[in-house]
Order: structure tokens, then sequence, then C-alpha cells
């Protein structure tokens, strides 16, 4: 899982992390790099500006594929698409050039962004605050499509293609971004998409698949939330990835990307 609830709040816990590595990156490098606090204002806030910009310019380049339909979705930084190694780079050339005039500050500089990088990476890794999938396959439910016809969902990993179970609602506006990339991979060869609405009547799900002429193969209907229990959601929306055998790959809380996506179905 890679985000959790706080109250109402849905947070990414890669980002999470970050926050976390970039407090004690502040406060650690406050007292013991011995800058005045003006230069170590100005050196601590462009490693941010520069880490980011670092990290989103290297995934963008590296996925550019899957922005070059839509090159405004590069400016959409709340969505995830940050690379580390890129992002460590611009960070430690900032450092370099920033206090280059006090060598025993560049050491500890550079030695301490590339603790806190190295932090984030294991935390990442490990996942502390992270949950182990809550199931290990396809559940054993079965559910409504639009039409009325039941589908149950362990008798999908019979076709031998990859699938997608998205749980989604039609007031949930990122559900509804992400819904015409969910359409696309739902017509590639190889793959299957579950789009499964979560606590509503048919009346809005249909009025809203007609007015957006998606044709998805298993729009279904989960009214009690079955879906969400069983994955134990801590928001919508959330997608899930199972092998052609119907074993859990990958689960991801919040909007989907086209890269996000491409990774899943190329790997």
């Amino acid at each position: 899982m890679n985000a959790i609830a706080l109250g109402p709040l849905l947070i990414s816990t890669p980002r999470l992390y970050a926050f976390i590595c970039a407090l004690l990156l502040l406060f650690s490098s406050r007292y013991l790099l011995g800058l005045p606090a003006k230069q170590h204002g100005r050196w601590f806030n462009g490693l941010l500006v520069a880490w980011l910009l670092g990290a989103r310019i290297t995934f963008v380049a590296l996925n550019w594929e899957s922005y070059s339909a839509n090159p405004l979705d590069t400016l959409k930084v709340w969505q995830p698409g940050y690379h580390a190694l890129g992002g460590l780079t611009a960070g430690l050339l900032w450092t370099g050039w920033t206090l280059r005039a006090r060598l025993l500050a560049l050491l500890g500089g550079l030695a301490m962004t590339l603790g806190a990088v190295s932090l984030w990476l294991v935390l990442v890794t490990l996942a502390p605050l992270g949950q182990q999938f809550a199931v290990a396959s396809l559940p054993d439910v079965t559910l409504e499509d639009v039409d009325g016809n039941a589908v149950h969902l362990p008798s999908l990993a019979n076709q031998n293609e990859l699938i997608i179970v998205n749980l989604w609602a039609t007031w949930c506006p990122p559900c509804l971004r992400e819904m015409p990339l969910l359409e696309e991979a739902d017509q590639r060869d190889g793959v299957t998409v579950v789009a499964a609405n979560q606590g509503e009547d048919l009346l809005p799900i249909v009025r809203y698949l007609d007015e957006q002429s998606l044709a998805l193969r298993y729009p279904l209907l989960d009214p009690q939330q079955t879906l969400t229990a069983r994955f134990q959601a801590p928001g919508l929306p959330t997608t899930i990835l199972f092998d052609q055998h119907g074993k859990t790959l990958d689960v991801h809380v919040g909007e989907l990307t086209s890269a996000q996506l491409e990774r899943w179905l190329s790997d």
C-alpha cells in the first residue's frame, strides 16, 4: 500500500517519508554544518527546489512516451513521478555550488544530503508505515455489472490476462481523471480492467459512463463497498494489479498516471 489515511487525509507514504527525512536534514544540518542562519536557509531551501526539479525532470525524460501526448501533465507535480537519482544529482550539484567557499560545510552538506536520500530509500523499501497486501489474490466476490450480469472475480483469471481492479466513484475527481487511462488499458491485448464503483446507485454510474462514452468490459456495482473492505483501501481511487493467475502484484492508492500504468503493463 503506497498511502495511509490520517483522519480525512490520504497521504502518500513515499511523500511522508520524504517529509520526515527533510525535517531531519533541516535540524541536523542547522546545528552541525556551522553555517550562518541566512546562508543555511539559502542552501536548504535551494536544495529542496533543486531536488524536486531534478527528480521531476529526470522522471519525465525517462518516461517521455507517457507524457508526449499531453505535455502539460509534466506540470502536475502533485502526481507521482519523481526519480530519486535525478533529484540526488541535482541536490549534490546545488550543494557543491552553494557551499564551495566553505570546505568543511561543503563536505558535511554532501554527506548529509546523501544520508537523507539513503534514509528515504530505506524507508520506501522497508515501508514501516505501509501494509502488506490485504489479499494475496482476486477475492472470492461476485458483483453485478451495469446490465445486471453476475461477474465472479476469480473467474477472470481464466482469461490469462493481467487484471486491473479499480475502485472508484463518480464524486471522486481523481477517479474520473484516470478513467480514460483505464479504458485505454482495457482495450489492449492481454489486459482486463474491472472498474468497481463503490457505494453508488446504478443511475449516476450509467449516466457518467454514457456522458463520457466510456466503453469498459467490466463496469461493476459494489453498493456495499465489499472490495474496499476486502482490500482495506484507505481511500479512492485505489487500483490493484493482478497477474494472469489472479495473484496480487501491486496496489496503488491515489490517481494513476500514464507512466505508472505503463510501468505496470511493461514489467
